[in-house]
């Protein structure tokens, strides 16, 4: 059902799971220490303690990924890239197929923030929902204080003629807390109206 590896222009986004990922090299980066935590000071992910807890985040991606509840892959810089071949972080996208709907979230390590990533694996994670799944809609957001997925999501959704839904309240849980959610949305017709031309590859295994 979802592809094994998207190839975009710069980044390869790669099923994560122990067959396709090494597993030493994620744990490495998840592992908590000052920056890790900085790194996901704005979302619901937490830093890892022991390696069995990476393990555990691959074993839980497998199950989901079988069973069609959610597409996560490993990112990784293609060649040509600064830091080509590193594990940059992680991407899922989340389909809700009652509502022919789908959601989509990205973690990156602070080495590669800042070089429009986000936005080349939201238009992937497009075409792969609305091209391939065939959903009516995709959407995304942030949590507040987040500026910087705040300025990534505003142009990547722009250019392709969605738009801001509005602050949905108590809407994510985290722990002991219920956040509050900024959320954008994509349409397929808006997709179809505004389809850019990005370098994009879907392979299977």
């Amino acid at each position: 059902m979802f592809p094994e590896e998207i190839e975009t222009e710069r980044l390869r986004l790669v099923q994560f799971s122990r067959d396709h990922v090494d597993l030493e090299p994620v744990y490495e980066a998840l592992s908590r220490d000052e920056q890790t935590e900085r790194e996901l000071q704005h979302v619901t992910k937490t830093p890892d303690d022991t390696l069995k807890e990476t393990r555990d985040r691959f074993v839980a991606a497998e199950r989901n990924w079988d069973d069609g509840e959610k597409a996560r892959y490993a990112v990784f810089p293609r060649e040509g890239e600064p830091n080509a071949g590193e594990f940059a972080g992680m991407a899922a996208l989340t389909p809700d197929w009652d509502r022919r709907s789908a959601r989509f979230s990205l973690v990156l390590k602070e080495r590669f923030w800042g070089r429009g990533y986000a936005g080349e694996r939201a238009i992937a994670f497009m075409g792969l929902a609305f091209d391939r799944l065939d959903l009516d809609l995709v959407s995304t957001g942030y949590f507040e204080g987040n500026e910087r997925s705040k300025q990534a999501i505003e142009k990547y959704v722009d250019r392709v003629g969605g738009g801001y839904d509005g602050l949905l309240r108590n809407w994510v849980p985290d722990g002991d807390e219920v956040l509050d959610l900024y959320r954008y949305t994509v349409t397929q017709e808006q997709w179809e109206a505004n389809r850019p031309d990005d370098h994009l590859v879907f392979r299977d295994g």
